[in-house]
């Protein structure tokens, strides 16, 4: 069955074009996708040369970026201690070890982000079977199981961005807001393709990123010439 698409979609469809076009050039376009009732986000695609497959070629991770995305996250963090009341401070909606856990366990996932100190994950690896599906799983090389809890607290409570590949070897992340100032969403989004270029996998050979896109929610995608 063919999806329908709505006037607006139809409209900045006119808009794309056939060929790549600059970094630049993309998020000064993408930047129209939006009305005035209405600022999505600013999404960025990343079709990589990888074999999900291969343990050694995925790549998963998390970065600050400059600009922040225009949106905040609920937090929690799985601690003990003056962690507790730290991790509170810096704006953790719930933070505890044992306690936290069962909630958890008992079926309480109104969160974003899960956060926990190496010391406690013994404990909190039980929730593997609550947290995984939802993609919310502390995980070192998610940079989520960490020991300076008040600093990831307020780094994921102001927007880090958290990326993963998908089966298809792509990475979906989501850069800012359409309303951003050109200069930042174009800042913000260097800063992401610059760190999954460093985060290249030794044994992924040919090109590497073999397509970029840009798109605002429910917009059409716009080719990037990305070397």
């Amino acid at each position: 069955m063919k999806k329908k698409r709505g006037k607006n979609y139809k409209k900045w469809l006119e808009k794309v074009p056939a060929d790549k076009v600059s970094l630049a050039d993309g998020i000064a376009l993408v930047r129209t996708f939006r009305s005035d009732k209405w600022d999505p986000s600013v999404n960025l695609t990343l079709s990589l040369g990888i074999d999900p497959k291969q343990a050694d070629q995925a790549l998963r991770g998390a970065l600050s970026l400059p600009h922040g995305i225009g949106a905040t996250k609920k937090v929690i963090a799985f601690c003990e201690g003056e962690d507790i009341n730290r991790a509170k401070a810096a704006g953790a909606i719930e933070a505890g070890s044992d306690d936290l856990i069962k909630k958890v366990n008992d079926g309480w996932l109104d969160f974003d982000v899960a956060i926990s100190t190496p010391g406690l994950m013994k404990n909190v690896s039980r929730l593997g079977r609550v947290l995984g599906p939802q993609g919310k799983m502390p995980s070192p090389k998610a940079g989520t199981v960490v020991t300076d809890i008040p600093t990831a607290v307020k780094e994921y409570a102001a927007g880090k961005v958290e990326y993963r590949n998908d089966d298809g070897g792509n990475l979906h992340v989501v850069v800012g807001k359409a309303s951003f100032e050109e200069k930042s969403l174009l800042e913000n989004a260097e800063a992401m393709i610059n760190h999954i270029r460093r985060a290249k996998p030794a044994t992924s050979k040919g090109a590497y990123f073999k397509g970029v896109y840009l798109s605002t929610t429910m917009s059409p995608a716009v080719k990037v010439d990305v070397q």
